[in-house]
């Protein structure tokens, strides 16, 4: 077992711990329209759950409003169902094949409630950057253990996994408040 490889993968885990954090709170909707607000929308269709972005195309034509091009007319009904009852507030204007979705201000308790999502949001990502962290130690005591790596290496490694650890949970910490920010913002 070479060390490197073994940092790297850590890296490549933690990097998508935050990756997976990103497009979370992405989705969140701050007020401006963003195409994003409608990722986690799975539509029924063709006898399966599919992402909405596989069914129709989505815009912004204007700040406070979304557009839904479906391509398939017989779609429509089940994306402005999904749309509905998706746990967004959003309420779809069929228009022939479109779909007009209006924005509505973010009073003060629905902010305050996306900040909790995206409190939850943070708290799992950090949650699976300090699993990535168990792994890392478990991997490094047992090839210690082993006789692969001797004390020193392996006190030098968890060193640098636990530095890898603090500056990944900063990173989420720093999202979470521009987000925070964002949302907060009349």
């Amino acid at each position: 077992m070479t060390a490197a490889i073994d940092l790297n993968d850590i890296k490549r885990r933690m990097d998508g711990a935050i990756n997976a954090f990103k497009s979370d709170i992405a989705s969140l909707r701050t007020g401006r329209a963003s195409a994003n607000i409608l990722d986690p929308v799975t539509v029924e269709a063709y006898g399966s759950r599919v992402p909405l972005n596989q069914v129709a195309n989505i815009t912004v034509p204007e700040p406070r409003m979304l557009g839904v091009s479906i391509w398939d007319k017989s779609m429509v009904g089940a994306v402005d169902r999904a749309i509905r009852e998706s746990h967004l507030g959003l309420n779809p204007i069929v228009d022939g094949q479109n779909l007009r979705i209006p924005l509505p201000e973010l009073n003060e308790e629905r902010r305050k409630s996306l900040v909790k999502v995206a409190h939850d949001y943070a708290e799992k990502a950090k949650v699976a950057i300090r699993h990535v962290r168990r792994d890392g130690m478990d991997g490094l005591k047992k090839a210690e253990k082993d006789g692969d790596i001797g004390q020193d290496e392996s006190r030098s490694l968890s060193d640098r996994v636990q530095k890898m650890t603090d500056d990944m949970i900063s990173e989420v910490d720093r999202l979470l408040g521009e987000k925070e920010k964002e949302i907060m913002q009349v």
